[in-house]
């Protein structure tokens, strides 16, 4: 399977989106607000919502998160409505991420991936762009075992792969190590240069004024009014970041 999260080249992909709920009483109706905003993300990411549903989880699974019958009823689910993605709405570790893959036969995001995925994809200022950028490649290196079906090849050789025997997650973990390093230091470059704007701005008269909000709550809306901007402004989740 690709290691990205979304193929943005392709047609919109159908998605089953799913929250997982420990089975406790009272949690009915936030169980309910919580699948609602899970179905609002995979919207911001242009997926086409096939099914979407509460799942009762007895108990965390170390392996698939659900235990062997929900995951059995989830995938015909999925196989059902010819699903391309399933978003969990919990934070699975790569283990649950590889295998639910493999079980279900379609890519699997979790909480997560999804709002990396949203952020890269709006974020507009060159600081916003690193630091999502920074935060995917952290995620990213701790799954590469499950973008690598042939690890036990070894592959030998001078250049990028390095020294002899050296695997292919072992170059792709080095590869990604390389590029945070990079990344740190022009975040580091580029809050240099913003807190001597900041310090230009400062020598004016003129009040500082913050908006804050949740996601979707109005702030871009509001901006636009105020100082006649054309910031995007839409009904959605983290439409606008920066």
């Amino acid at each position: 399977m690709s290691s990205k999260l979304i193929d943005r080249e392709v047609p919109p992909q159908g998605a089953i989106v799913i929250h997982p709920v420990r089975d406790e009483r009272g949690q009915s109706r936030s169980a309910e607000g919580r699948l609602e905003e899970a179905i609002g993300l995979a919207l911001a990411l242009d997926l086409e919502i096939d099914d979407a549903f509460v799942a009762p989880l007895r108990k965390r699974v170390p392996a698939t998160l659900f235990g062997k019958g929900k995951v059995e009823e989830i995938g015909r689910i999925i196989e059902a409505a010819e699903a391309d993605v399933a978003v969990v709405d919990d934070q699975l570790t790569p283990v649950q991420q590889r295998n639910l893959e493999k079980a279900w036969k379609v890519k699997v995001i979790d909480r997560t991936g999804l709002i990396l995925e949203i952020f890269a994809r709006r974020a507009r200022t060159k600081e916003g762009r690193l630091q999502v950028e920074l935060a995917r490649l952290s995620y990213e290196k701790s799954r590469l075992v499950r973008t690598w079906t042939h690890l036990e090849r070894q592959r030998g050789g001078a250049g990028v792969m390095g020294g002899p025997g050296e695997t292919q997650i072992e170059t792709d973990r080095r590869l990604i190590a390389d590029k945070i390093v990079k990344l740190k230091k022009d975040l580091i470059e580029v809050r240099r240069t913003r807190d001597l704007q900041r310090g230009a701005r400062q020598r004016h008269p003129y009040p500082s004024v913050a908006l804050v909000g949740y996601t979707n709550a109005g702030k871009s809306t509001l901006f636009n009014r105020l100082t006649k901007a054309e910031v995007m402004a839409e009904d959605m989740l983290f439409a606008t970041l920066d």
